[in-house]
């Protein structure tokens, strides 16, 4: 089961930038839950994450496989990510950042981005435990 950091724990950012390329060609599954965590951020100030995809590393395609909703608060945030239509092997994570407002406008999260693989059995029981709630 792949799970791995596109961004280690408590990394500081101040700009846009792109993670390093994770291959993900010998995973089982093509779901994954991509988790953004922010440890540390300032006041007024805004980050956007999205997920791209690559067939080979090197070229990327244009538009994300997933994105974010814009955080402005410390908090961990989950997105379920289904890349089985896409011809994937490597993923990369990009965020974009800005700050407004008073005093200095670079803007500093402290952030990690984490990927892990979905089982086909854990996404079978979500499934059915959604069934039974309905």
């Amino acid at each position: 089961m792949l799970d791995a950091f596109l961004v280690h724990a408590n990394t500081v950012i101040s700009a846009k930038g792109d993670s390093e390329p994770l291959d993900i060609s010998e995973a089982a599954s093509r779901i994954f839950l991509l988790t953004l965590s922010i440890t540390s951020i300032v006041e007024q100030e805004a980050i956007d994450l999205s997920l791209f995809t690559s067939a080979d590393g090197t070229t990327w395609e244009t538009k994300p496989a997933a994105s974010l909703p814009q955080k402005f608060y410390p908090g961990e945030y989950p997105l379920l990510v289904d890349l089985s239509s896409a011809n994937a092997k490597f993923v990369r994570a990009h965020w974009e950042v800005n700050r407004w407002g008073r005093g200095s406008t670079t803007p500093k999260f402290e952030i990690g981005v984490r990927l892990r693989e979905v089982s086909k059995e854990a996404l079978q029981e979500a499934e059915a435990e959604a069934h039974t709630r309905r």
